[in-house]
């Protein structure tokens, strides 16, 4: 039975595209499938989440600087 609680567009553009999309199910979306396993994903998120923090934990304050003046320069130089 035809689903008659959705309204079609009145623009006659809009309701060949909503028609053509219905019939290759071009609106419904699919399932998102870029070929990473979850658990790897969450593991490498969380330790990519700390690993900023750690680096700058053992960094001595010269070494910091240092790091900063060669992004300064890379930045400004053309």
């Amino acid at each position: 039975m035809p689903d008659r609680s959705r309204e079609r567009p009145r623009d006659i553009n809009e309701l060949a595209a909503s028609i053509v999309g219905d019939v290759i199910d071009e609106n419904k979306p699919g399932p998102m499938d870029d070929g990473k396993h979850p658990a790897a994903v969450a593991l490498g998120r969380k330790g990519g989440l700390k690993g900023g923090i750690a680096r700058a934990a053992k960094l001595t304050a010269e070494q910091r600087s240092e790091i900063a003046l060669k992004a300064a320069r890379a930045r400004w130089s053309t």
